[in-house]
């Protein structure tokens, strides 16, 4: 049901085709707000996903974050057809799982990726979009980050590590694009997206065992997060946790 808390807004999401990527978007589109889905190369199931939320006046748009120019040209795209952003959400990301301990496995390139994408990808989107996002005076940047940049545990080294520059990066901006662009992260432990549901089931158990709550965070917990770090309007430089208690194992 269409709760209104977004309603008359713009919100712009990265990595929209990605299982959180699309919670966040429906989320956001069930608030109210009118969906920019960004896709790098998934087309159609971008299409299909702006096609299929509640409301109107939703889209798909192109963009890679890791390259400048085309974020300018969805700088330009956004400007044409909104006039202003007020929500952008940084859900982009990528990683490969490398154990910690296999240092040569984790090479240069993977490093490299990992930041590019991770890292510099949602800086490099806020400074395309900045002035839209200060176009009303009110926007609001949510990253999306992970328990990992605390606890150390993840994918690989770099990914922990990426994620745990995102969290200073968004308490920096936060200060730096003050008052008119507020800029808070969202945490999530596991997710349990199709790409995790098809892990080690003894894996993913064990991961379970060591979460308080007794589950893994679902997409849709992510999503609603999202909501409720842009509408949280007397806060900015802070994160929403949504691990289901695990940073306290």
């Amino acid at each position: 049901m269409n709760s209104g808390l977004l309603q008359g807004k713009v919100a712009v999401v990265t990595g929209a085709t990605g299982g959180i990527g699309v919670a966040i978007c429906r989320a956001l589109a069930e608030a109210g707000a009118q969906v920019v889905a960004v896709y790098r190369g998934k087309q159609a199931e971008a299409e299909a996903l702006a096609g299929s939320l509640p409301g109107t006046g939703h889209a798909a748009m192109q963009a890679d974050v890791t390259a400048p120019a085309s974020l300018q040209r969805l700088a330009t795209q956004l400007a044409e057809r909104f006039g202003t952003v007020d929500v952008l959400v940084n859900s982009a990301g990528t990683t490969r799982f490398v154990p910690h301990e296999d240092l040569d496995a984790l090479d240069d390139g993977l490093i490299d990726q990992i930041f590019a994408t991770n890292w510099r990808g949602p800086f490099a989107t806020i400074r395309a979009l900045r002035r839209l996002l200060e176009q009303r005076g009110g926007g609001v940047v949510v990253n999306i980050s992970s328990v990992a940049a605390t606890l150390g545990i993840g994918s690989n080294v770099a990914y922990c590590a990426s994620k745990a520059a995102l969290n200073t990066m968004s308490v920096s901006l936060a200060r730096a694009l003050a008052p008119s662009v507020r800029v808070m992260t969202v945490s999530p432990g596991l997710v349990d997206t199709e790409f995790i549901k098809g892990m080690d089931p003894a894996w993913r158990q064990a991961y379970i065992d060591k979460t308080p709550l007794g589950r893994l965070v679902q997409p849709e917990d992510v999503g609603r997060a999202v909501v409720s770090a842009a509408t949280l309007t007397a806060s900015t430089g802070t994160a929403i946790v949504v691990d289901g208690g695990r940073l306290l194992g």
